[in-house]
């Protein structure tokens, strides 16, 4: 069993995996609540608290992806700043990589339980140098 210590190894460990995988990338900022109180922002302004809200979403192959560096680079082409990346995979049958039609769905679910708070355990999370943050 392939060890997750960066982005890196998740690359290598999709690319060992039997069956061809899809990896869906969901990239997110940390921003206060429309309603928030003083309090919620003097916290945030330290760094602390707000709520996640999706800024991005792509999937891909491991293929299609050579290192952290190059999909970070890719991401910000877009212009749109972010602070976390939640990544999850669907794995495909009898040698079929999933299509991005297949990844639709699983990617509609991932934003929706980002941004209403849900259990983000589900998915590995990196921060905006590759490394893995873990939620407790």
């Amino acid at each position: 069993m392939t060890q997750i210590t960066d982005f890196d190894s998740l690359l290598a460990a999709a690319r060992q995996q039997p069956d061809p995988q899809r990896l869906l990338f969901v990239f997110v900022r940390s921003v206060l609540h429309d309603d928030h109180a003083p309090h919620e922002a003097e916290r945030f302004n330290a760094g602390q608290g707000g709520i996640l809200q999706p800024v991005l979403c792509v999937d891909k192959t491991p293929a299609e992806l050579t290192n952290f560096a190059a999909l970070k680079a890719e991401s910000a082409r877009t212009g749109e700043a972010w602070q976390l990346m939640f990544v999850a995979a669907i794995g495909g049958a009898n040698g079929q990589v999933p299509s991005s039609d297949d990844a639709e769905e699983p990617l509609k679910r991932m934003i929706q339980t980002i941004q209403t708070g849900g259990d983000v355990s589900r998915y590995l999370a990196f921060d905006h140098q590759g490394e893995p943050v873990r939620f407790l």
